[in-house]
């Protein structure tokens, strides 16, 4: 049966959570498609940094996000600048300014609602997919872990870019990031009620894509039925 409308499955959580990973593959197990809207406040932030600015300046991360169009933004989205903790760090400033998430909400709800390629569904990971931009979604998963084990990843990762860190910056970093994502006004980073919490602190990504597999199925098999 064709389905009316797209199917979406909202993936939120902190970072380093695993959920970027469970959403690329949970997207290219159903063929949908995917958009990691973390990479849309990246740009937003780097723009800024790349401009000389600040990027806890609201009038400075306004501008750079009303410069970003949908195509510029899918263009950024290779730039490897973006993976960077400094980019991380940026987007984390700038997402909390209304204007910006105002800039790049319509551009999260437009992919939902027309999914890319004619794709069926569509995959989003964020910290606010459940909550604010889809809202409706029958999949909402909130993967998370421990902030120990988070930054554990994370320092390894950035190891083996090259970057020069240390665990306890990193730590303290995430550390950060999670109190200002999580008490900010707008948006706070948090489930949704209806969310299945899927804790990653002991499990491997395999294991992890599994369980969301499940979870997902849980759903879809009876919507696609």
């Amino acid at each position: 049966m064709p389905l009316s409308s797209p199917i979406i499955i909202a993936i939120d959580g902190p970072s380093a959570s695993g959920k970027g990973t469970i959403a690329r593959k949970l997207a290219a197990h159903f063929g949908f498609a995917y958009l990691d809207t973390g990479l849309l406040y990246r740009a937003v932030g780097l723009a800024v940094l790349r401009a000389g600015g600040d990027p806890s300046d609201p009038e400075q991360a306004i501008k750079a996000a009303a410069a970003l169009d949908a195509e510029r933004l899918l263009t950024l989205s290779h730039d490897s600048a973006l993976r960077s903790d400094e980019a991380s760090v940026a987007a984390s400033k700038v997402a909390p300014v209304p204007e910006v998430r105002a800039s790049l909400l319509n551009f999260q709800k437009n992919f939902c609602a027309q999914p890319p390629d004619g794709a069926p569904g569509a995959v989003l990971d964020g910290r606010d997919i459940g909550t604010v931009i889809a809202p409706d979604a029958p999949v909402k998963i909130y993967v998370t872990a421990s902030a120990e084990v988070r930054a554990e990843r994370r320092f390894k990762e950035l190891q083996e870019r090259g970057e020069n860190v240390t665990y306890a910056a990193v730590l303290k970093d995430m550390q950060e990031r999670d109190a200002r994502d999580a008490s900010r006004s707008l948006a706070p980073a948090k489930p949704a009620t209806d969310a299945v919490i899927l804790d990653t602190s002991n499990l491997t990504a395999d294991e992890a894509f599994a369980e969301a597999v499940k979870i997902a199925n849980a759903v879809l098999v009876t919507k696609t039925d």
